[in-house]
């Protein structure tokens, strides 16, 4: 049986809906509107897909030192997807309003936990509903299965690390915010403007050609391998405001054969908690 580990495209999970170890998540979400996205599910959503919510499912309650959007504890994420179906052999796939900021989060959290058929819908939901494809309003009853969180703590680095990474040589931080909150320029989610000093600005919507799908992945090894310079993949960290569309680009690393990479959870969200941190402006 096939698996799929970075992406699928519509009609390729289309075909194939029948197997028994598909599992199925619809991830969609506004930060603005953080009802909508299980609005938008209830009102149809791909056969057989269940819900997850960014805030209750895919993050945990935040706390006076974390980020926005705290990783969720691994144990209950696991019983939370065991609830849903998924047991070790599960082929998940992933999907969002469009170009899989939210889906990746998922995806990365179920490699976390040890999970490795995992991948995002291509175009997400924008891209089912293109290709003419079916929707329902019914809902699945799941079949609850056991499973474990065999956790890859390697896999994602503290503030506390991240401090001291970038500044050491073969390391380089990744921020896949846009260029203007990047600069300090437009902040409009978070208190405080500007980056990590010494972080490089690589948007994750730069992954993504103008179908709102991802770029060939020879293209995005491209991009990502002169970004990178010679710093090895494996010295990527990758940030974002909150740690969910940093998942963006390790995803697209992934895909692009660049695997390796690690995810600051906390983000910028996290790092400016501390006031004492610092904080850089402007392009780079």
């Amino acid at each position: 049986m096939r698996h799929f580990t970075t992406l699928i495209d519509a009609n390729t999970l289309f075909g194939e809906l029948s197997r028994g170890d598909l599992v199925i998540f619809d991830c969609r979400f506004d930060l603005a509107r953080v009802s909508w996205g299980e609005a938008e599910f209830l009102s149809a959503h791909l056969p057989g897909a269940f819900y997850l919510h960014l805030d209750r499912d895919l993050s945990s309650p935040i706390t006076g030192e974390s980020g926005r959007h705290p990783l969720p504890d691994p144990n209950q994420f696991a019983r939370r997807l065991g609830e849903l179906g998924v047991d070790a052999q599960s082929q998940l796939v992933a999907y969002d309003q469009g170009n899989g900021a939210h889906a990746a989060r998922l995806w990365w959290l179920a490699r976390w936990i040890g999970l490795r058929n995992v991948a995002v819908l291509d175009g997400g939901y924008a891209a089912w509903c293109a290709a003419g494809l079916p929707v329902v309003q019914s809902l699945a009853a799941p079949v609850a299965k056991s499973l474990a969180a065999a956790l890859d703590s390697a896999s994602w680095v503290s503030t506390a690390i991240v401090d001291e990474l970038r500044r050491r040589p073969g390391n380089l931080l990744v921020d896949a915010r846009g260029a203007e909150r990047f600069a300090g320029r437009a902040e409009t989610i978070d208190p405080i403007a500007g980056h990590i000093p010494g972080a490089r600005n690589h948007p994750f919507l730069a992954n993504l050609g103008a179908d709102g799908k991802f770029l060939p992945a020879a293209e995005l090894r491209a991009r990502f391998s002169t970004l990178l310079g010679s710093v090895p993949a494996s010295g990527l960290i990758a940030m974002c405001g909150s740690g969910v569309t940093a998942c963006h680009n390790l995803l697209a690393l992934e895909h692009a054969g660049l695997p390796g990479a690690r995810l600051y959870a906390g983000s910028w969200s996290e790092w400016i908690r501390d006031p004492r941190r610092s904080i850089a402006t402007g392009t780079y």
